[in-house]
């Protein structure tokens, strides 16, 4: 709240602490301190500290990172969705029938030259 002013900073205080509804407290705690290591304050920050706590009590940890090493930076949760999304593959949408329809009204004047006001 700090950081965001009171009004701003209310909701994700609430959401990370409705994070402890699905994780272990443990984990939020440690979401929390990694969160705040790396200057990140926002619930998303946290959630995918506390996930990544969680991932690393499951599985053990790589012995490929040297002593001394800088440990990973804070990824931004909304930015991690968004890497990890296929490829959209859509056609752009057409706006055709909107032309239509300002062709129509343009035709269908009440008797106003062009440049007059409706």
């Amino acid at each position: 709240m700090k950081t965001h002013g009171e009004r701003d900073g209310t909701r994700p205080l609430i959401e990370v602490l409705l994070l402890g509804r699905r994780m272990p407290h443990e984990h939020v705690v440690a979401g929390l301190a990694a969160a705040l290591r790396a200057g990140a304050m926002t619930a998303d920050a946290v959630a995918l500290e506390a996930r990544k706590a969680a991932h690393a009590e499951t599985e053990p940890a790589p012995d490929s990172r040297a002593v001394g090493q800088p440990p990973a930076t804070v990824t931004s949760l909304h930015e991690w969705r968004l890497a990890h999304l296929p490829p959209d593959t859509r056609p752009l949408p057409s706006v055709s029938h909107y032309d239509q329809l300002l062709r129509r009204r343009r035709t269908s004047g009440s008797g106003r030259r062009d440049g007059e006001a409706q």
